[in-house]
């Protein structure tokens, strides 16, 4: 499912306009993105944590020429943990 697609059904279970769906969508992924970029960790009970991690840099090889060694710089990367009631709905 694609955002169109969770704003579609959103619009439906809560009997709005699929045009304010698309509008609370973008705002809450444009939300969660800021407050990634800051540092911060974004925690929704019972759905998951949305967390950034720091990968470390390394050296890496050219899959083109494997005797090349290439430096990896270091670089954020986002994450996310499950949380509880997910991981317990996924297994039923």
């Amino acid at each position: 499912m694609n955002k169109a697609g969770l704003a579609q059904v959103l619009a439906e279970k809560l009997k709005i306009s699929k045009r304010e769906a698309e509008e609370m969508v973008n705002t809450t992924v444009d939300t969660i993105i800021d407050i990634l970029k800051n540092g911060d960790e974004v925690i929704l009970t019972g759905f998951g944590a949305f967390s950034v991690k720091q990968r470390a840099a390394r050296v890496g090889v050219n899959p083109q020429n494997p005797s090349e060694k290439i430096n990896i710089p270091a670089v954020k990367v986002p994450k996310f943990k499950a949380g509880k009631a997910l991981k317990d709905a996924l297994k039923a």
